[in-house]
């Protein structure tokens, strides 16, 4: 068995092609990549898995990336604590949720411009999913913040940021962009959240 580091752009993109809970790493990247299943190593593969979803105890535990670092994947050879399973990222919960939901033609329709179109969509996404929504504060640019807990912070980082808190999440996000930008920072914000790159361009055109 052999171990890799991925940094998180990647492993967001692996977990977001999970077909199945308890799906290996192997399988999904030969499956992308069109190669054959490996029949000629016995060993248990690499998976994406989630211990309060498996019923065996070797768990894979797969951490986001925080700042520069990378996201370790290492195989533990003995059941994680409930309390440090909360921490872990549940592949399985990404592909539980329906992005297409996001999407309501008619009350979209009665949005007041792009603004109120961006604001809408990113309600209806803290809406569903509210576990993971605390994925957006790791979506910045260059010297700019655009998501933030509160409306002070993205002031202090910008007079003219514009701020807007998303529904009742308790989340704040900068609202002088662009239409273009308001597309780009939405689809950045369903591939965090886990949904696949095609669908979450043609929900980000909606804005």
């Amino acid at each position: 068995m052999k171990y890799i580091e991925i940094d998180e752009e990647l492993y967001r993109y692996i977990a977001s092609k999970t077909e199945r809970i308890g799906e290996s790493a192997s399988d999904i990247l030969r499956r992308l990549l069109d190669l054959s299943v490996e029949t000629s190593e016995p060993a248990e593969p690499l998976a994406i898995s989630h211990p309060s979803l498996e019923s065996t105890n070797d768990a894979i535990e797969i951490k986001p990336v925080t700042n520069n670092q990378v996201a370790n994947v290492q195989v533990k050879e003995e059941k994680v604590p409930v309390a440090e399973a909360e921490n872990i990222i549940d592949a399985s919960e990404h592909v539980d949720v329906d992005f297409k939901d996001v999407v309501h033609e008619h009350m979209l329709a009665q949005q007041k411009g792009a603004v109120g179109r961006f604001m809408f969509l990113l309600e209806s996404l803290s809406a569903l999913t509210p576990k993971t929504f605390e994925q957006i504060l790791k979506i910045q640019g260059r010297g700019r913040l655009y998501f933030a807990r509160s409306k002070a912070e993205l002031l202090s980082a910008s007079q003219s940021a514009n701020p807007k808190e998303i529904g009742e999440s308790g989340y704040w996000v900068t609202t002088n962009n662009n239409t273009a930008k308001k597309r780009t920072i939405l689809s950045e914000v369903l591939l965090q959240l886990g949904c696949n790159e095609e669908l979450a361009q043609s929900i980000s055109e909606r804005i």
